[in-house]
C-alpha cells in the first residue's frame, strides 16, 4: 500500500486478488468443452485500486521492468502488445457490456511466475476485474469475472485460451481441485487426497500463448487443429467423442487423429483421476499423471525435453506417485503427486539432478 501511496499521492481503496493455479490434469481439453481438475497454489496476483473522477487510467505494475506509470483514456483502449492490454481490454469490455467505468489508478504486485504454465494472465485479469467490481460497485458473479478474463485473453490480448484458468483464479482454492465442466460450467471441489503432497517445479524455460509460433506448432494452432478435427468427425466439439470413437481417428490426416486422440483420452483421465481421489487412490493418481503426460508429448506434441527429463527423474525417485507436464506447453512446469512430508526434499532433489543434467535453473514453486 505504500507504495501505491507513493506512486499516486493517497492510499488506495481496494485491494483485490486472485491466486495463480497449477492443473492436476485436463490439459487442453477446456477449449474442447472437456472436464479440468485445477488447483490453486500460493502464489498470486494483487491489485491495490483507487476510482478516478475522470477517464484516465494509470497504472503500474512489477509486471513491468522499469515500473513506470502507464496511462490509458477508458473508452479508447488501443492495443499495445504488452502487458497494458491486459487492463485495457477489461475496461474495453466492461463497457461494451454496459457497466459503469470510469478512470482510476492501480498498482499491481504478482508473485505468480510468467510463462510457467501456472495461470499469470488469469490471475492478473481476475485480480483486477476483482477490484474494478469493488471500485465501482459492479455486479459481476464469480464465474462472469472468469468468462470476462476469457474474453480479455481470446478479443483484446490475442491468445485463443480456454475458461479453465479464469475459472481457477476466480473459483479454486488450496486443499480442494476444481473439478469443471468447460462445456456446461458446472463445478465441484474435489479434496486432494490425504497422504500426498503436491510439488511445482518450474523448468526454467517459459513460454508465450499469444501468437509465438514455436517450433512444432503453438497454443493457437493446437486449438485450430482440434476445430478441424471435430469438424472432420462431424461433431461440434472433440469433448462430444467417447472411446466407441476412437477407431474413427485413425482416418484423420496426421496430426489431427493425435490430437483429437488426446483429447478424448485426456478428458477419460480426468474422470478417473476425480474417482481416484475420491477413493484416496494416490497409486492411481500418479499412474493417471505419468499417462497423462505420455500423451502431451506424443499425441499432442507440446512437451520439450527439459520437461521430459524432469518427468523421468520424477518417476525414478521412490517418493513420487507421479509426474506430468502441466499447462499450455512448450516450456513451463511439472506438477507432481509426492508422499506426505516429502515435498521439499523431493523438490530440491529432482531440482538438483535437472540443473545438473540440463545446464538450466529450476525453481521450485510448490510446496512454497
Amino acid at each position: 500500500m505504500s507504495d501505491f501511496t507513493h506512486l499516486f499521492g493517497r492510499p488506495p481503496a481496494v485491494a483485490a486478488h486472485a491466486s495463480g493455479r497449477v492443473n492436476l490434469i485436463g490439459e487442453h481439453t477446456d477449449y474442447n468443452g472437456g472436464f479440468v481438475l485445477p488447483t490453486a497454489i500460493p502464489q498470486r496476483t494483487e491489485v491495490f485500486f483507487a476510482p478516478r473522477d475522470d477517464d484516465r487510467a494509470r497504472v503500474a505494475s512489477t509486471l513491468s521492468s522499469d515500473g513506470q506509470v502507464q496511462e490509458y483514456r477508458v473508452g479508447q483502449e488501443q492495443r499495445r502488445h504488452e502487458w497494458l492490454d491486459y487492463v485495457q481490454g477489461l475496461t474495453w469490455l466492461l463497457g461494451r457490456e454496459g457497466h459503469a467505468v470510469r478512470g482510476f489508478e492501480a498498482l499491481i504486485r504478482s508473485d505468480v511466475p510468467l510463462g510457467v504454465g501456472l495461470s499469470s494472465s488469469a490471475a492478473l485479469s481476475v485480480s483486477l476485474l476483482r477490484a474494478l467490481r469493488q471500485g465501482f460497485g459492479l455486479e459481476l458473479s464469480d464465474v462472469q469475472i472468469a468468462l470476462l478474463a476469457q474474453r480479455n485473453e481470446n478479443e483484446f490480448v490475442g491468445a485463443r485460451c480456454g475458461i479453465m484458468d479464469p475459472m481457477a483464479a476466480s473459483l479454486a482454492d488450496q486443499g480442494t481441485a476444481l473439478f469443471l465442466d468447460c462445456r456446461s460450467l458446472a463445478y465441484e471441489r474435489v479434496p486432494l487426497p490425504p497422504g500426498a503432497d503436491l510439488v511445482v517445479l518450474n523448468s526454467g524455460i517459459s513460454h508465450k500463448l499469444a501468437g509465438q509460433t514455436i517450433p512444432g506448432g503453438d497454443y493457437n494452432t493446437r486449438r485450430a487443429e482440434c476445430e478441424r478435427a471435430a469438424e472432420l468427425l462431424g461433431v461440434p466439439q472433440l469433448r462430444d467423442l467417447t472411446a466407441a470413437d476412437l477407431p474413427r481417428l485413425e482416418a484423420l490426416p496426421e496430426p489431427l487423429n493425435r490430437r483429437a486422440r488426446h483429447v478424448l483420452t485426456e478428458n477419460e483421465r480426468v474422470l478417473q483421476a476425480v474417482e481416484a481421489m475420491r477413493a484416496g487412490d494416490r497409486e492411481r493418481l500418479g499412474e493417471l499423471f505419468y499417462t497423462s503426460h505420455a500423451s502431451m508429448r506424443d499425441d499432442y506434441q507440446v512437451s520439450i525435453p527439459e520437461i521430459d527429463l524432469i518427468v523421468e527423474l520424477a518417476r525414478a525417485d521412490s517418493d513420487v506417485y507421479g509426474a506430468r507436464l502441466t499447462g499450455g506447453g512448450f516450456g513451463g512446469s511439472v506438477v507432481m503427486l509426492v508422499h506426505a512430508g516429502t515435498g521439499r526434499p523431493v523438490a530440491e532433489r529432482i531440482a538438483a539432478a535437472y540443473a545438473r543434467q540440463s545446464g538450466r535453473s529450476p525453481a521450485v514453486l510448490v510446496p512454497a
